[in-house]
């Protein structure tokens, strides 16, 4: 079956988020902000105020780098805008979710279902995922325009809170739902249940990776 393919609000409903289901396909329009270890550690640890109403503005954060120039007029030109790992921010997310209001938490690589049973699911929040590697140039396509750059002297481009413009922005993965199921812990386990059978009847590999083997004898890559 194909994946259903939602236009999806960044300040969306209660009942539009109750709607979506692991797997489904979403592009957003609106404003997102991106906020990553910077942003909440000058918001959370330094209380820094937010230059932003939130959620009124904008309830999607975006673990992000934007790949972005500026010009001599001081505008912005950015060409692709690339997710980053958010389990490496989870331990800033309960308070950073609660103080923003975030609904939707946007990167790549997810986390566990744990995380969103205990972050997400209380807040009523969803994470969405960049689907595969090398996404950025297409996401960067849905970049309307960049409304705002957030502590940039403080923090840097890389670091800082960018406001963006999004139109049909996408595409992402739902990859937790409201009872914060996790979509890549379900595919996984699907994955797991034949592996065996899959390899049934094959020779053990003739190489071993490091940390597989201690005895110096066996070839090894690293």
């Amino acid at each position: 079956m194909k994946p259903r393919v939602i236009r999806l609000s960044t300040t969306p409903t209660a009942e539009a988020l109750a709607e979506l289901k692991l797997g489904d396909i979403v592009h957003l329009d609106g404003l997102m902000y991106t906020a990553r270890e910077g942003v909440y550690q000058r918001a959370l640890e330094e209380q820094a105020n937010i230059p932003m109403e939130l959620p009124r503005d904008s309830a999607a954060n975006f673990h992000c780098s934007p790949a972005a120039t500026i010009r001599e007029d001081g505008s912005f030109v950015m060409g692709a805008v690339t997710a980053t790992a958010s389990f490496r921010f989870a331990k800033w997310l309960p308070e950073w979710i609660a103080k923003s209001g975030a609904k939707l938490i946007i990167g790549k690589g997810g986390m566990s279902s744990q995380n969103y049973k205990d972050f997400f699911v209380p807040n009523g929040a969803i994470y969405l995922s960049t689907v595969g590697y090398g996404t950025g140039a297409l996401l960067g396509r849905g970049v309307e325009n960049v409304e705002a750059v957030h502590w940039r002297e403080e923090l840097g481009l890389a670091q800082a809170m960018w406001v963006l413009k999004c139109n049909n922005m996408g595409p992402f993965i739902v990859a937790s739902d409201m009872q914060g199921n996790c979509l890549f812990e379900r595919e996984n386990a699907k994955i797991a249940e034949n592996l065996e059978r899959v390899y049934e009847g094959t020779k053990p590999a003739v190489l071993k990776r490091f940390g597989e083997t201690d005895d110096r004898s066996d070839e090894v890559i690293g």
